[in-house]
């Protein structure tokens, strides 16, 4: 009896132990996957805002299809206020005092640069979805931060190439002096000269970022006489930029390529002061037909009741390249999802993309196209979507300025 007796309890002892391994699995299991969100809600607060909500339905769809490996994704998120300073301590703090296993987030670039730098630093994941610098992957490229974005360079390279078509052959710039508009400046004058050797850069205007004092912006390109300009201001500058342009008739004998995206087709601007075919980059979300752009579509209205922003785009993508990475990985460790990024194939509302390996650039494509204001509303018109994988770097160009560090 006793002998039975102990095997009686020796068998509900494993039981119990068995049960407690069972149950702290199950716990663990069900933890979270923290993911750490760095924007400038605040500072740019609309398209801040559609870049969350992005992510925030993207997350909807990972965590109801099951999460990753039976683990709901979670974001934590802070604003950084467009300070660079600021985001740097938000990504420390983020990895070291929340878990979080990636960061995401960033819309402007010097901000973008900060938080890479950091993430270097604290050997963490950061998918920059919004931030468009050359240098968040090439001169300031880091094996830890990929992009989702088309580059500056990309972008650059797409007017580029239907600026070439011009016949007139002097150029102006206005860019915001920081940066992306460094960045996108020096792209756009490289690969315009290397299409048309024949054209000049006759003036370059560098406004401080948020503090344009736009009728002397327009004053000095007018007096430069440009046949056209190349415009890389945005948001509160631009719409500062178009009203003066308008008031002096800058705009009546110019043409203008824009870099400008979702902003350039939404800027609040009262009658005669609008954008007129403006050649843009765009986002045409009405007239998209191809049926996954549909599907995003028509979950993006129904949770949000809002038309979606070329941003909400950038952070559903992002989410669902890290929910994807994840997976691949099937685990948290950042240098299997570094593993897990490099290459990695995925569907975003625009089509297929896929991870370059050498620049860890995504290969998103963009709209170009005709873009007008008339009473007080927004159009884009003979668009075209270009694939971004046929304007991105050549490998030469990248291993000119990508550290080799970040390449290992």
């Amino acid at each position: 009896m006793q002998a039975i007796r102990s095997t009686f309890y020796l068998f509900l002892s494993r039981a119990i132990l068995v049960a407690g391994l069972a149950g702290a699995s199950a716990a663990t299991a069900a933890e979270p996957i923290r993911i750490g969100e760095i924007n400038s809600h605040n500072g740019l607060p609309a398209v801040g805002q559609a870049y969350r909500n992005g992510l925030a339905l993207a997350m909807d769809e990972l965590n109801a299809a099951g999460g990753v490996r039976g683990r709901p994704l979670a974001l934590v998120a802070r604003d950084d206020e467009g300070d660079a300073d600021q985001a740097a301590r938000h990504a420390r703090e983020l990895v070291r005092d929340e878990q979080v296993v990636v960061l995401t987030g960033t819309m402007l670039s010097n901000v973008a640069l900060a938080v890479a730098r950091e993430a270097a630093r604290g050997k963490t994941v950061f998918v920059v979805g919004d931030a468009l610098s050359d240098a968040i992957t090439l001169d300031r490229g880091n094996r830890y931060t990929f992009r989702v974005r088309p580059s500056t360079y990309m972008q650059a390279a797409m007017l580029a190439e239907q600026a070439a078509r011009l016949p007139g052959r002097r150029w102006a710039v206005v860019a915001p002096n920081y940066e992306y508009g460094q960045s996108a400046v020096s792209s756009f004058k490289l690969l315009l000269k290397q299409a048309r050797p024949d054209v000049e850069f006759v003036a370059d205007q560098w406004p401080a970022l948020g503090k344009i004092k736009a009728d002397d912006v327009v004053r000095a390109l007018r007096q430069a006489k440009p046949d056209a300009i190349f415009n890389a201001t945005f948001g509160h500058d631009l719409q500062q930029l178009v009203q003066a342009g308008n008031r002096q008739q800058l705009f009546a004998t110019t043409r203008v390529y824009s870099m400008a995206s979702a902003d350039v087709q939404s800027l609040p601007l009262g009658e005669g002061e609008g954008i007129r075919d403006w050649i843009a980059v765009g986002y045409p979300w009405e007239q998209i037909a191809t049926p996954e752009h549909q599907r995003f579509l028509e979950a993006y209205l129904k949770k949000f009741s809002q038309r979606p922003q070329l941003s909400a785009v950038f952070g559903y993508t992002t989410m669902m390249a890290i929910g994807a990475a994840l997976k691949k990985a099937d685990t948290t460790d950042s240098d299997a999802l570094i593993e897990a990024l490099r290459g990695l194939k995925l569907d975003s509302p625009l089509g297929p993309i896929a991870f370059r390996t050498l620049d860890q650039q995504a290969s998103m494509g963009a709209f170009i196209g005709l873009v007008s204001q008339q009473d007080g509303r927004s159009s884009i018109s003979q668009w075209r979507y270009l694939v971004g994988s046929d304007y991105m770097p050549d490998a030469t160009y990248v291993r000119s300025r990508r550290p080799a560090a970040a390449m290992k």
